[in-house]
């Protein structure tokens, strides 16, 4: 596991590859999206680099569009990039939000994004199906594109779970959230027919486990079922089957997704191969390519140096905030049998406007 001292020197550089506005790019000269951004956050303030990560929340802040939305990317020069809006990205803001929260219990800071996060949700909440699911992408021309990723959706998941914490602090209700958090984990374990085939790609694999919608025997037999796909030994995990690269990212959310699933042995070596791709500086090369045993594409993102810091912070169990993955304390959302029960509603409802 890392030190005390290397959990300070990478956040430290995750605050080198920040830019003056606040937000934390890529790398030199390329773009910013707001999921990415929060992970790198998120890691800031695991090495108690809370004036960086709150510069970083200013500009969250700062660049939510009136709809609630914010922009897929922005170039190096902070104007947007593209417009589009990817709902996983969006959603993210409340898994920062309460991550913050947990670990420092500052009420004037949930006071401070509580707009932004309920504006957020109910954006991303528009684009669910009467199934469960969420679309993945609204284009900034009005379009829908109404594919589901499980990924996104997995990630959306836990983010939801986290507004509604968030909703209770502050003292409001919001059921219309936490019937959206049941009909999209019922989507997730029991409909795969309803997202779109991404087989080849080990996030689609992992994520349910790594956001807890798949937990138990069921966590256990999905992380059995593609291990040999994915998994290079000492080396780390594959971001795509049939490609020959790990990435540093994908095997340490995949380390968090084996500490939910109990596989503290297994999280703990995968985490330890890993760490060839540190750099000096506490930064990780994001991917390694092993037939030319040379790292690829020679980036080090504050995403990629965030994520080892949230998987480390899960592994040693340290930090207040340790076990938001696995959602020992969030709100679980409506049952079975309630979802059973609007589903069922909502299809006779369909039927009869038919």
């Amino acid at each position: 596991m890392l030190t005390s001292d290397q959990v300070r020197a990478t956040a430290d550089a995750i605050a080198a590859r920040q830019r003056p506005d606040g937000r934390l790019p890529w790398h030199t000269e390329q773009h910013t999206d707001p999921w990415n951004h929060i992970e790198g956050a998120m890691g800031l303030m695991l090495g108690e680099r809370f004036d960086a990560a709150d510069k970083a929340f200013e500009w969250l802040l700062g660049s939510q569009r009136p709809d609630g939305s914010w922009a897929q990317s922005y170039a190096w020069d902070g104007t947007v990039l593209d417009p589009d809006a990817d709902t996983n990205m969006c959603a993210y803001i409340a898994s920062g939000v309460w991550y913050r929260f947990l670990l420092t219990h500052e009420q004037s800071f949930l006071d401070e994004t509580w707009s932004a996060v309920e504006k957020a949700i109910d954006y991303v909440l528009d684009h669910q199906a009467p199934t469960g699911e969420i679309a993945w992408m609204h284009h900034a021309n009005g379009t829908i594109d109404k594919r589901a990723l499980l990924t996104a959706s997995s990630s959306i998941y836990m983010s939801v779970r986290c507004a509604v914490a968030i909703a209770e602090e502050m003292g409001v209700q919001r059921p219309d959230w936490e019937l959206s958090i049941g009909l999209l984990a019922h989507a997730i374990r029991e409909r795969p027919d309803r997202f779109w085939p991404k087989a080849r790609w080990s996030m689609d694999w992992y994520y349910p486990v790594l956001t807890s919608v798949v937990h138990g025997d069921a966590a256990q037999a999905r992380i059995e079922s593609k291990w040999k796909t994915f998994v290079v030994d000492g080396r780390g995990c594959r971001c795509v089957a049939d490609r020959p690269w790990v990435t540093t990212a994908e095997t340490v959310e995949l380390v968090v997704a084996l500490h939910n699933a109990g596989r503290i042995e297994d999280a703990t070596r995968l985490f330890e191969d890993v760490q060839f791709l540190r750099q000096d500086d506490g930064a990780y090369q994001e991917g390694w390519v092993f037939p030319e045993d040379v790292c690829w594409p020679g980036r080090t993102p504050p995403w990629t140096a965030g994520s080892v810091l949230l998987a480390n912070d899960a592994l040693t169990e340290t930090s207040a905030a340790w076990n938001i993955f696995r959602g020992d304390d969030l709100p679980q959302g409506l049952g079975t049998e309630e979802v059973q029960e609007h589903l069922a509603q909502s299809h006779a409802q369909r039927v009869q406007s038919a």
